[in-house]
């Protein structure tokens, strides 16, 4: 029966110690290495009315550590990107409570055809080696693909949820305990 409340009780039943929420600054290489291997994101775009679009998508990083992700030219996060030039992503785990950070940065899409190579390398951050190039470049041009890149400008520390640490002797109880973004 509580199974299903593994998630929570990861972070909020006793009587185990709770796990402190952790927030990390990094640099830009160290941020890439965190990113790679992290492919669950939140995309984040800003409509023409100033709210905000969020979609959730599968996201790389290319060779010159730009994030990459797979669209198409039609969807509301293609238009808001042509029309801004910027977007956010959150990098999540596949660990829900696992370790995640928010990258913002100057964004482009490319369309067909100078997408398609992009596509390949795309892929190639994704899922590795696909069995047939020329049927997987074929299948984009098909579908009508496009390629969302995002060159990370600013990111805030990579972080995880919990409890926050105990305050240190001294320390005031509205001191913020975060690296700033």
């Amino acid at each position: 029966m509580f199974d299903t409340l593994a998630p929570v009780c990861d972070n909020y039943c006793g009587p185990m110690s709770p796990r402190y929420a952790t927030a990390d600054s990094v640099g830009r290489d160290e941020l890439l290495e965190f990113v790679r291997p992290r492919h669950k994101m939140v995309l984040i775009t800003h409509r023409a009315d100033g709210s905000l679009q969020s979609s959730p998508v599968t996201g790389g990083v290319d060779g010159e550590g730009r994030i990459v992700i797979a669209s198409y030219p039609q969807r509301a996060k293609s238009a808001n990107i042509r029309r801004a030039g910027r977007a956010s992503v959150t990098v999540l785990s596949d660990d829900f409570n696992g370790p995640y950070v928010q990258v913002d940065g100057d964004a482009e899409v490319v369309d067909l055809p100078e997408a398609v190579n992009a596509l390949v390398e795309y892929y190639r951050a994704i899922a590795g080696e696909h069995p047939d190039w020329s049927e997987y470049r074929q299948a984009m041009v098909d579908q009508g693909k496009c390629l969302i890149r995002l060159v990370p400008t600013r990111w805030g520390p990579v972080a995880t949820g919990g409890f926050p640490p105990p305050r240190d002797a001294g320390e005031s109880a509205g001191e913020d305990r975060t690296a700033p973004l």
